[in-house]
């Protein structure tokens, strides 16, 4: 059964179409989510707040994107809420709010699919997540979208409601900090 078969029957409220759907693109959106928040519990928060979100305002689904653009869309968004809302929050910490028992320690994205993987692989892919790290929000959700999740300009654009021009300035300037930071841990690794 083709996509927009899928869709309208899911409009319409059958079950099992939804199911197809939240199916189809969950493994994708938890993925953008993990890479965005690099938590995983706060990417399951968001991919499960991305498919409600889907299935409550799937009759608002229009089609002038693709059906991906517009999950991303939402996902994009649930992921960049829960950034502004730990900004807001950290803005508020004070050093006397310290209650040792809601400290949490947050995980960092598992960059390696093979257990096994050499402990220079693990280094430079700990490298890589705090050169992740160090990118404002805006450059490092265009940087996830396009690079890492390989969406185009347009869908990127689409998805963050920003320019294709903007997203060519943020990815290049993402790209940039990248190189800055990962050019002093590899010049080091050439000279000693």
């Amino acid at each position: 059964m083709d996509e927009r078969a899928i869709i309208e029957r899911a409009k319409a409220g059958d079950p099992q179409a939804q199911s197809i759907l939240v199916n189809r693109y969950s493994k994708r959106v938890y993925n953008l989510a993990l890479r965005i928040l690099r938590n995983r519990e706060e990417a399951e928060d968001v991919l499960q707040e991305t498919f409600l979100t889907v299935i409550n305002k799937l009759d608002t689904f229009d089609g002038r994107s693709s059906f991906f653009t517009w999950v991303y869309r939402i996902a994009t968004n649930a992921a960049l809420m829960v950034l502004r809302k730990k900004k807001i929050r950290r803005a508020n910490f004070r050093d006397n709010d310290l209650d040792p028992e809601q400290i949490q320690l947050t995980n960092t994205v598992d960059w390696s699919q093979d257990p096994t993987a050499s402990i220079e692989n693990k280094e430079i892919k700990q490298r890589i997540d705090e050169a992740l790290n160090t990118l404002k929000e805006k450059y490092r959700t265009v940087f996830v979208l396009r690079d890492i999740e390989g969406l185009s300009t347009r869908e990127t654009a689409e998805i963050l409601d920003i320019t294709e021009e903007n997203v060519k300035i943020r990815l290049l300037r993402a790209r940039q900090a990248l190189r800055n930071y990962l050019s002093e841990y590899f010049d080091e690794r050439v000279a000693g």
